[in-house]
């Protein structure tokens, strides 16, 4: 579902933080998906935390005993730069830092929520295999402008217009280096390992959500533009009821268009192949 002022947070959202993930949510996300969420009028049944405030009391310390794992990231990594990692309520700093480096300042202080960025990262890439996604927790900013509906008849259809408005979010992914990416994804994991069992996932192993979650965005299925919508109440939504029962980072890939969609897949194969391959 989206607004029809629309807000269209999150898959932007999913995805530069998971190919960028999303990442994203993703892509990266990461990300990539993040914008890749779809505004929901219930709250997720996922339990999400609040976004940390500013902690005074000592920090939790880093899980001492690894969960069991499909795929391992590799082990030194996270001392690789020779620095202790920042406590993960203390993290945004060293991420920003990390990130403007990564794809540039202006890219970062355009699109990214600057607070508790690896806890809704987690949050976000958690969610896209789900029908539903924490939109009030995306690490980047909603998508500027109104859904684009063209009417023919008593018929609305996702105007291919639309699609343009991805175009600048589309073209810093296109430009992202992603074995930067999975190496900075690397050193910070123990934080990201961390912001995952708080969800209450203790045993759990975020690489192998993240996994997951690109594996979802990829199994999108083709679909044939213009799609018809629907607007029941408020919220518009595709009138196909098989396409708006997909998980919601799928829904939002389709939203994006094919070109931009096939942008966001090709970077969340690359990062796949480096984040799930086994430590040499």
């Amino acid at each position: 579902m989206w607004n029809k002022t629309d807000p269209e947070e999150s898959f932007r959202n999913k995805v530069i933080w998971v190919a960028a993930g999303v990442v994203a949510a993703a892509l990266i996300g990461v990300g990539i998906y993040y914008r890749f969420h779809t505004p929901q009028r219930a709250p997720v049944s996922t339990p999400v935390p609040a976004p940390a405030p500013a902690v005074t009391s000592a920090p939790t310390p880093l899980p001492s005993t690894p969960p069991a794992i499909q795929h391992p990231v590799p082990a030194p990594a996270a001392q690789a730069s020779g620095k202790p990692l920042p406590p993960l309520n203390y993290s945004d700093a060293a991420m920003l830092s990390a990130l403007n480096t990564l794809i540039g300042q202006p890219a970062v202080a355009r699109f990214l929520v600057p607070k508790n960025i690896i806890r809704r990262i987690v949050v976000t890439v958690d969610s896209l295999p789900r029908v539903k996604v924490a939109a009030n927790l995306r690490p980047v900013k909603p998508t500027p402008g109104q859904t684009i509906v063209n009417r023919q008849g008593g018929v609305a259809l996702l105007s291919q217009r639309n699609f343009a408005r991805y175009t600048p979010f589309v073209a810093v992914v296109s430009r992202l280096n992603v074995k930067a990416l999975a190496r900075l994804y690397f050193r910070m994991y123990p934080l990201f390992q961390q912001a995952y069992e708080s969800l209450g996932y203790p045993g759990k192993y975020f690489n192998d959500r993240l996994v997951q979650a690109i594996d979802s965005l990829l199994a999108t299925p083709s679909v044939s533009t213009p799609v018809t919508l629907e607007r029941p109440k408020v919220f518009w939504q595709f009138a196909d009821p098989k396409l708006e029962a997909l998980p919601a980072g799928q829904k939002l890939l389709i939203r994006m268009g094919p070109q931009n969609a096939a942008v966001i897949e090709h970077k969340l194969r690359q990062l796949r192949t480096l984040i799930a391959k086994a430590p040499q």
